[in-house]
């Protein structure tokens, strides 16, 4: 299984101050300058792991980070509607054959 990261509230996706830096501490490097919290690829399993360790003390300001089970290779996107996200495979779409 892959583990996806996603905001489940209205408000938007974010760390805490507390999960980026412990983001970075396993990461092993300093935080770059302009760095984007938003910018993270959602089954990078840093992200999982602190969002894992941290439960709601990993939550941005306006965030609920929830974490969802996909097969390998599963094909997905997150969709997101005034900052509440969904994760979306491709068996959640109905599709036309042209």
């Amino acid at each position: 299984m892959t583990k996806i990261v996603y905001n489940g509230s209205y408000g938007g996706f974010g760390l805490s101050d507390k999960a980026i830096q412990r983001y970075w501490e396993l990461k092993g490097e300093p935080r770059p300058e302009h760095w984007w919290d938003h910018d993270l690829h959602r089954a990078d399993p840093l992200l999982v792991q602190v969002v894992e360790e941290l439960g709601e003390e990993a939550n941005g300001l306006y965030a609920n980070l929830v974490i969802m089970d996909l097969p390998v290779g599963t094909l997905y996107r997150i969709n997101e509607y005034d900052g509440m996200e969904s994760v979306m495979t491709q068996d959640d779409y109905d599709w036309s054959e042209a």
